[in-house]
């Protein structure tokens, strides 16, 4: 007897709760190993499915797409970025894709916070100097000194609301809130925060002791903070960076790191095509950079609520209505029918 369940393939291991709702829920033929999936694995999976629910670390490009079988009919993205999906190419071949906005938001702004107290306070050096020499030679006037945050200038690109969430953390921490975004916040915004509003990104650059990323990887925002707008920054300044590695020219960062231009930064994400770079590592080795892996939505809350937004999305679709958190693409093409 064939199953009316939808039949789904999840590309990586979730938390145990929500594997075993969606395997009451729908069929369900989970990635055993958590290796991320070749495009002839994820074509192999969803042979016969209807679904294909991807994570960030799936490229799911145009040519993947073209290669879909039929019977898939929506990507239900585990995760708030879509920038490995081709979004256009999906629109295109008439596939709904769908993400988990939203549930990520107070814990990456917790993430922030925490990097943002940890590189001028020199956090992590501090404990690894208590590992290294197992021993303490106790308090000095002159030990380990770093730079307070209060009376600071925070620039935030992307007032969104990880953007806006940061802000009101840092607010309480005595920050000077300034922001640059695609599009002005009202005044029930701005007015709690005490947030100051730039219209040019390089003006707000040259303004702040700390920029911290929290905009979406659009073609816009690829590559943001480049070369040139380092250079904008103060010198002594701070890069803080939750979002996406592309949003920052990694090599210029690292020189200007170098040479002692600019102070620091503390990264969530980098880039690692290939593995870190070494030039990263050993300025984290320095404690001139603080690098975490991923880790600012990596709650358990924050897991299971993304894999309850993704239930809601397939039941929603799979229904016949349209899921709540379908993603378009920036300019959509025409569109093909399918089965």
């Amino acid at each position: 007897m064939t199953s009316s369940k939808p039949k789904i393939l999840v590309t990586r291991r979730l938390p145990e709760t929500i594997e075993a709702r969606m395997a009451t829920l729908f069929e369900t033929d989970v990635n055993e190993t958590d290796q991320t999936l070749t495009a002839e694995d994820i074509l192999a999976g969803v042979e016969g499915k209807d679904v294909l629910v991807s994570t960030i670390t799936d490229r799911i490009d145009a040519d993947l797409i073209a290669r879909l079988p039929q019977s898939v009919r929506l990507i239900a993205q585990f995760g708030n970025g879509v920038d490995n999906i081709d979004l256009e190419a999906a629109w295109a071949a008439g596939l709904t894709v769908t993400n988990t906005p939203s549930v990520l938001t107070e814990d990456t702004a917790d993430m922030a916070m925490a990097l943002m107290l940890a590189l001028p306070r020199r956090l992590v050096e501090g404990t690894q100097v208590l590992l290294r020499d197992r021993s303490w030679a106790g308090w000095s006037p002159t030990s380990m000194l770093g730079s307070r945050l209060r009376g600071k200038a925070l620039g935030i690109v992307g007032m969104g609301r990880i953007g806006t969430a940061v802000a009101q953390r840092a607010r309480a921490f005595g920050l000077n809130i300034h922001y640059f975004s695609r599009n002005r916040r009202p005044p029930g915004v701005e007015e709690p925060l005490g947030a100051t509003y730039w219209p040019e990104l390089e003006a707000m650059l040259e303004a702040v002791d700390i920029v911290s990323l929290h905009t979406p990887l659009t073609r816009d925002t690829t590559n943001i903070l480049s070369a040139e707008r380092l250079d904008r920054m103060k010198p002594g300044a701070y890069v803080l960076n939750v979002s996406r590695p592309e949003l920052v020219d990694e090599v210029a960062l690292i020189e200007r790191i170098e040479s002692g231009r600019l102070a620091g930064a503390a990264l969530d994400v980098f880039d690692n095509r290939k593995g870190i770079n070494p030039r990263l590592l050993a300025l984290a080795e320095t404690n001139q950079v603080v690098l975490t892996g991923h880790m600012a939505s990596a709650t358990l809350e924050a897991r299971i609520e993304m894999g309850e937004t993704v239930i809601v999305n397939i039941r929603t679709f799979m229904d016949g209505h349209q899921p709540p958190h379908r993603i378009l693409p920036e300019k959509p093409l025409p569109r093909s029918a399918r089965g």
